[in-house]
């Protein structure tokens, strides 16, 4: 059996070292910021702001993989903005590679302490700079495999239960800032039971298998989880989808499940694998919090049941 080591040692050969890192360069100067886009446009994706309010901005809704942030700038320095990156749960395992003018041991220090990884000195070597930044991304996408393993379900390649609930919050959270809903979808394999006692658990866990990947190929933008949320239920979080577009995607995701046809001998009126369905949705304005939402989704799977299984419920706040 491959270990975790062995495992992270042959994605590290595929993807850390081919990946293109998504680097957001911060500095208030238009002439560094061309500089260091000529030394990386060909290796990586970059993001530009001029200020340290724009950074935090940025990184918080689409955080990227590492920054590159000047330390003198007007308003908010780049040691402020390090400082209040870490704070966050959403943002402090974001690099920061600190660019700077002053060479002194205290300046050195202010830099560690704010919470950087490394500094590099103006005028920048662009041999100096590149090796440093590969060598922290290497280290950024060795962690998110890491994490990525250990928030997988280990039969089905979907996100697990424990992720399931922090990015639940973390999308919550999110929403909240940007006053966008937020939809999440529950589904439960019909009559699962009775399919482990036709067909045996190994192909209990082949079903498994199926459904999920049916779940995943319907549920494609990146922002978008799929878990396993417990047992034969699966679970959609839909961060800036109104109960439309949620609705949608459940209607998808039930059809295709039917349209598997997977043998069923005890299994609702077309003898296949089916799957009840319960979408919700929160807005703003709703007095709610994330345990509520999964609650109201809750409630339309149980009504979905009721009335037949095999079908899509939902409910608006």
């Amino acid at each position: 059996m491959t270990s975790a080591i062995e495992q992270i040692s042959l994605a590290q050969s595929t993807e850390v070292r081919n990946r293109r890192g998504r680097i957001l360069v911060v500095d208030d100067q238009p002439i560094n910021i061309q500089a260091i886009h000529q030394i990386f446009i060909n290796e990586h994706e970059l993001f530009v702001a001029t200020s340290g309010q724009q950074a935090l901005d940025f990184c918080q809704s689409t955080p990227p993989d590492l920054l590159l942030l000047d330390v003198m700038m007007p308003q908010m320095s780049g040691l402020e903005v390090c400082r209040r990156l870490k704070q966050q749960d959403a943002t402090a395992d974001i690099p920061v590679i600190f660019v700077t003018g002053a060479d002194s041991q205290e300046d050195e220090n202010s830099c560690w302490e704010a919470g950087g990884v490394d500094f590099v000195s103006k005028p920048v070597n662009a041999q100096t700079l590149k090796n440093r930044v590969r060598a922290h991304l290497t280290l950024k996408f060795q962690a998110d495999l890491l994490k990525e393993m250990a928030f997988r379900d280990g039969l089905t390649g979907v996100a697990n239960r424990r992720f399931f609930d922090e990015t639940l919050q973390q999308e919550w959270r999110r929403c909240s800032r940007s006053n966008q809903p937020i939809s999440l979808i529950l589904l439960d394999i019909d009559f699962f039971k009775k399919y482990n006692d036709t067909y045996g658990h190994l192909d209990g866990d082949e079903c498994l298998k199926h459904v999920a990947a049916i779940i995943s190929h319907q549920v494609r933008r990146p922002g978008d989880l799929v878990a396993r949320y417990g047992g034969e239920e699966f679970a959609v979080i839909l961060p800036n989808t109104p109960l439309r577009g949620a609705v949608e995607v459940a209607m998808k995701i039930e059809e295709a499940v039917r349209d598997m046809s997977m043998p069923h001998e005890q299994g609702v009126n077309e003898k296949v694998v089916s799957v009840s369905v319960g979408v919700a949705t929160w807005h703003m304005d709703a007095d709610l919090g994330p345990d509520q939402l999964i609650e109201l989704a809750d409630r339309q799977l149980y009504r979905a049941k009721e009335q037949g299984r095999a079908r899509v419920c939902f409910e608006e706040t």
